[in-house]
């Protein structure tokens, strides 16, 4: 069959399975379940539309069950078995891996990742969004610093591969040297502990854009008689910025914060793609990824490792979204 047909198809059943449910769903509840008619006609409608959200929410629950909890469940379990699977072993995996020098390495390496990435892409951002707005061609600088969320993470490791290229003619860094003198060139990402931020400025370069986006709509959204009434009093662009505008979208901050947050702590293609994991660059994704072929106990253990090091910020996340809404 076509992909094309069979992607129709894909369509036509699954909008129309959505459809047909809550039709009928909704039918099953007013007609038979819970009928309006009679002596407990009122009874009766209160009661259907108590349950009839939890109808409704009824496939996705099921779907998030299914394909989430049943796999973390499970993942759990196996990470308490061997590289077979067949020897329980306990909490054995978790004890090899805080005691593997590698491990604790990926680890405060992946910390690193978490401290830099999202301020520096979050301050960018705001700072961009905050001077984009008095440009005339803001809307063009905003959408050159956009750009790079267009791009795979492995399409924009590939682009800074020449930028940190050994070769002067190519590499930025190594022409600097050049300039001022060097006699040799010199490989940027073979650099211990540096090596780190230069693949940090990666993701930084890519994440500005969404950054940007957010903070410029939550900027054009600050009341403007809150921005007068302190230049009025006398306050200067710096004090009417950080004293003014930041306070009033903080909650945005704090959210765009934490998605970027969540995202670094999942990266993977760009420490790969520029350099397998090698010389002190390794992260928690990168490390699994060594052992997702040869031991599953101790892979499926560093995916749990992950999970519990995401769920606080998500958790917090949710927490400051309500806060928002109330």
């Amino acid at each position: 069959m076509s992909p094309v047909i069979q992607g129709i198809i894909t369509i036509i059943i699954g909008v129309g399975g959505c459809v047909g449910y809550f039709y009928f769903a909704n039918l099953f509840i007013d007609k038979v379940l819970f009928p309006a008619r009679g002596v407990n006609a009122g009874r009766n409608i209160n009661r259907a539309n108590m349950i009839r959200p939890w109808i409704f929410l009824f496939p996705a629950m099921f779907a998030l069950g299914l394909y989430l909890m049943y796999p973390v469940v499970g993942s759990f379990f196996r990470s308490l078995y061997d590289r077979s699977g067949d020897e329980f072993v306990g909490l054995g995996n978790y004890a090899r891996l805080f005691n593997n020098p590698d491990f604790r390495q990926a680890f405060l390496n992946n910390i690193l990742w978490a401290l830099v990435v999202p301020a520096g892409a979050t301050f960018l951002g705001l700072v961009i969004a905050q001077l984009t707005d008095r440009l005339r061609w803001g809307n063009i600088a905003k959408s050159l610093v956009f750009m790079p969320m267009a791009i795979s993470f492995v399409g924009a490791s590939l682009i800074w591969r020449f930028v940190y290229a050994q070769d002067g003619d190519i590499g930025i860094i190594n022409a600097i040297r050049f300039y001022f003198g060097a006699e040799e060139g010199i490989d940027p990402l073979q650099i211990p502990f540096w090596n780190n931020f230069l693949l940090m400025i990666i993701l930084i370069w890519i994440q500005t854009g969404f950054a940007m986006v957010i903070l410029s709509a939550a900027l054009r959204g600050i009341p403007e008689e809150t921005v007068e009434a302190a230049i009025i009093d006398g306050a200067n662009p710096f004090q009417v910025f950080f004293k003014i505008k930041v306070p009033q979208i903080m909650g945005t901050i704090v959210v765009v914060w934490t998605t970027i947050t969540i995202l670094v702590l999942k990266v993977f293609d760009i420490v790969y793609t520029m350099t397998g994991g090698n010389f002190g660059t390794e992260i928690l994704p990168s490390f699994m990824m060594d052992f997702m072929f040869r031991d599953d106990g101790q892979a499926t253990a560093v995916a749990f490792v992950i999970m519990l090091v995401v769920l606080p910020v998500m958790v917090w996340n949710i927490a400051q979204a309500r806060k928002e809404m109330r």
